[in-house]
């Protein structure tokens, strides 16, 4: 199909948020919602789909919070997230949605899967405990999704995203995910003339995905992905947390010493995923931005916006 052609009969829940902005660019006449509906709420949803009439839903709603956000709120992340899941996609079975596009996030993988993470070991094992609740709460949308295909027929697919990050991030230094919060610190500790201090040791390795990327993968994704399992779509390439950070500290021209807080968890060492299902249907590693590109975007974003920014109060 092409999503694009029928933008106005499109939901996207979590419209305002990072990933929806980005969306919002390529697809601006689709129907963006943000917390003016509690999607927690079975009312409240289907007073939204009432309103909005949707014949197609991406679903993009989360409460989403960095790995110490996660951990202090591990229940309330759960929860959260599972009413707003359950709700959107039972009110879309409710409402016959023609196709509904979820985002995961890699935190649905086993703390002990075999590495690089592939689609078919997702439910073999806890996710890490610095994700536990959250973790597990985006894995039942696959459940949902697919149980719901077995007895209704419904057209429900998932993708699994890694680390997303891009203009329009939170940038609060406690909730925020590592790119943001190593941005806003090494901002602030130019400006203030201060210590930069930073979480762990440096060394986890990660994968990371641009938001603007991430918006046209769920525009392919939705007009070429209708498979019955979830799909890796990040973009390959690992980087350590050490490496982020330079790159950061080089891009906002800090030249002070990095200062590691080795007390702070380094959470899981490494989480590669293996995207090979999503290159099948025809995505190609260049069309991913280029890394440190991306980088310099967010960060030239950030300091345009500052503090004018989500997270900094």
């Amino acid at each position: 199909m092409d999503i694009l052609s029928v933008q106005e009969k499109v939901l996207v829940t979590g419209g305002t948020g990072m990933l929806g902005v980005a969306l919002q660019k390529i697809m601006p006449n689709a129907n963006y919602v943000g917390s003016e509906f509690d999607l927690t709420s079975f009312d409240e949803t289907m007073k939204l789909f009432y309103t909005t009439k949707p014949e197609y839903v991406i679903h993009l709603a989360a409460k989403v919070s960095g790995m110490k956000g996660n951990m202090d709120a591990i229940g309330e992340h759960y929860t959260h997230n599972v009413l707003m899941n359950t709700n959107v996609l039972e009110v879309s079975r409710i409402f016959k949605v023609k196709k509904l596009l979820s985002v995961l996030s890699t935190c649905v993988y086993p703390n002990d899967a075999k590495l690089p993470l592939v689609e078919e070991d997702i439910h073999y094992g806890e996710p890490h405990s610095t994700n536990l609740g959250y973790g597990f709460s985006k894995r039942m949308v696959d459940v949902q999704a697919r149980t719901y295909r077995r007895q209704y027929g419904v057209n429900y697919v998932n993708v699994i995203p890694n680390n997303l990050f891009g203009e329009n991030d939170n940038f609060h230094l406690v909730n925020s995910h590592v790119i943001p919060s190593v941005i806003r610190k090494v901002h602030e500790a130019r400006t203030n003339n201060t210590p930069l201090v930073l979480w762990g040791d440096g060394s986890p390795m990660r994968e990371f995905t641009y938001s603007r990327d991430l918006a046209k993968i769920i525009i392919f994704s939705f007009d070429n992905h209708d498979g019955i399992h979830p799909i890796n779509v990040g973009n390959p390439g690992e980087y350590s947390i050490k490496e982020l950070a330079e790159t950061v500290c080089d891009i906002m021209d800090y030249r002070e010493p990095i200062t590691w807080n080795t007390n702070v968890s380094n959470g899981q060492p490494r989480k590669p995923s293996d995207n090979t299902k999503f290159l099948e249907l025809g995505w190609e590693n260049n069309n991913y931005t280029d890394f440190r590109d991306s980088l310099e975007e967010t960060c030239k974003w950030f300091l345009d916006n500052y503090p004018n920014v989500r997270g900094v109060e």
